[in-house]
C-alpha cells in the first residue's frame, strides 16, 4: 500500500522523504533508460504530486558527479512509489551541504567557486553534498530548506588578516541576524550571505528546521566593489594558494561534522 502526505510518501512500512535511500525497481513497461537503472541505489530528492494527482519520487543516483547541479538535465530521475524499494541497511546519518559562493568575474570573490572546483576531484563521504551557487542567492536560500544538518558556506571573507588566511566562522543561530537583514530582499542574481540566511529564515516560517550554518572564509588580497569598469578573472597569488588549504580543511571539517553536527569548531585561522 502506498500513501502520500505532505513531502513524504509511505511505501510499505517505511515513510520516504528527502534524504531517504532507495533501490530502483522500474516496471518492465518503463522506458529503456529507466530500466537501465534497475538495482541502482539513490537518494530521494523530493516527493512531488503532478496536476493529475499522481505521486512521483524524485531521486539522485549514488555516484553521480552531477547530482548537485540542480539546473542540469539528466541528474534527477522520477519514479512512482511502486518503483522504489526502501534501503534500510543503515540509519541515515547527518547531511552536510558545502556551498561555494562568489562572483567569478570579481577577482578574489571567486574563492568559493574555485574551492568547490578543487573538491570535485576528491572523494566525499556519504551525506556530504557540494555545489557551486555562484551569485544565485535565492537558489541557496531555498537549498538551505532541504533538510541538511549543516551548511558550510565557502566565501571570500575580509576580517583584517593576512591575504590568503583561511578561517572558520560560526555566525551563531539564524535567529540572531540583524533586523535590517530580515527586511532586505535578496536579488535573484546577487549573493549577500546575510540576506540569503535571512530569506531562508523567512521561508522556513517556523515550520521547517534550518541547518547550522558555518562559513569557511578566506582573506582576499583584491577586493572589488562591483561597479568597476572592467571584470577581473582569476584569483590573486595568496588566495590561489589558499584554495588547496581550504579543500584540506573541508575534508577535516566534514569528518568532524558527520560525527557531531554541533561540534565546537572554534580554531585559529590558518595562514597560507
Amino acid at each position: 500500500m502506498t500513501t502520500a502526505s505532505g513531502r513524504t510518501v509511505q511505501v510499505g512500512d517505511v515513510r520516504l522523504g528527502r534524504g531517504s535511500r532507495v533501490r530502483l525497481r522500474p516496471r518492465q513497461s518503463a522506458d529503456v533508460l529507466d530500466l537501465a537503472l534497475t538495482g541502482r541505489t539513490a537518494e530521494v530528492d523530493a516527493v512531488e504530486e503532478d496536476l493529475e494527482g499522481r505521486i512521483h519520487v524524485v531521486v539522485t543516483l549514488d555516484g553521480d558527479d552531477g547530482r548537485d547541479f540542480r539546473t542540469g538535465l539528466g541528474h534527477r530521475f522520477f519514479f512512482t512509489p511502486e518503483e522504489v524499494e526502501p534501503v534500510e541497511d543503515a540509519p541515515a546519518g547527518p547531511r552536510i551541504l558545502i556551498a561555494g559562493i562568489g562572483n567569478m568575474f570579481m577577482a578574489d570573490d571567486a574563492f568559493g567557486p574555485e574551492v568547490v572546483g578543487a573538491m570535485r576531484g576528491r572523494t566525499l563521504p556519504e551525506g556530504v553534498h557540494i555545489a557551486d551557487f555562484g551569485i544565485r542567492g535565492m537558489d541557496l536560500a531555498y537549498r538551505l530548506l532541504d533538510g541538511y544538518d549543516v551548511a558550510v558556506l565557502v566565501d571570500a571573507a575580509p576580517r583584517g588578516k593576512e591575504p590568503g588566511t583561511v578561517h572558520v566562522i560560526d555566525p551563531g543561530p539564524l535567529g540572531a541576524l540583524p533586523d535590517a537583514a530580515e527586511r532586505a530582499v535578496p536579488q535573484a542574481h546577487g549573493m549577500d550571505p546575510v540576506q540569503v540566511l535571512a530569506l531562508a529564515r523567512q521561508l522556513a516560517d517556523g515550520t521547517e528546521e534550518l541547518p547550522r550554518v558555518l562559513v569557511l572564509g578566506c582573506e582576499p588580497a583584491v577586493r572589488m566593489r562591483g561597479d568597476e569598469p572592467d571584470v577581473v578573472v582569476g584569483l590573486s597569488e595568496p588566495v590561489r594558494a589558499a584554495v588547496t588549504v581550504a579543500a584540506d580543511m573541508l575534508e577535516s571539517l566534514t569528518g568532524e561534522l558527520l560525527r557531531d553536527p554541533q561540534a565546537d569548531l572554534s580554531r585559529p585561522a590558518v595562514g597560507r
